[in-house]
């Protein structure tokens, strides 16, 4: 079995934003050289997550509504009691989940027709990171 582990970097410009990393995976899966097997795609910080789905930016905005409604910024979370105000970013990466794992099949990410692999960032502004581990034959 062959492994390769990467690390992807961020530091976004927003404390909120979304990064699609689907072409740096696909990437790395052609580096490996693996033909049939998976990649893990992980957040390494509790306060960001990782998803696959449409790269559409009206689904984008509704994923963040959606997230503000569950999870909304500001609230007295007990938390905050610490001295953190990131509350809501600890439980929108619980919704979102900070993990995905990808088949991979003849040497490409086996993704369905629209679907995209993000990095979720809910409290960026500093540096943090993703690993990306492809698996496989």
């Amino acid at each position: 079995m062959k492994t390769l582990t990467e690390y992807l970097w961020f530091e976004t410009k927003q404390r909120r934003e979304l990064v699609r990393l689907t072409d740096t995976v696909s990437s790395l899966v052609r580096k490996s050289g693996i033909q049939e097997g998976m990649v893990l795609v992980s957040a390494m910080h509790i306060t960001a997550g990782v998803f696959v789905n449409d790269d559409e930016a009206g689904l984008h905005e509704d994923i963040w509504a959606w997230l503000q409604q569950l999870a909304p910024e500001g609230p007295d979370y007990r938390h905050h009691r610490t001295g953190e105000d990131n509350g809501d970013a600890h439980l929108k990466s619980m919704l979102v989940h900070h993990q995905v794992i990808i088949p991979v099949t003849a040497g490409k990410l086996d993704l369905g027709p629209w679907q995209q692999v993000f990095y979720a960032e809910f409290d960026g502004q500093r540096r943090k990171r993703v690993i990306v581990k492809v698996m496989g034959e």
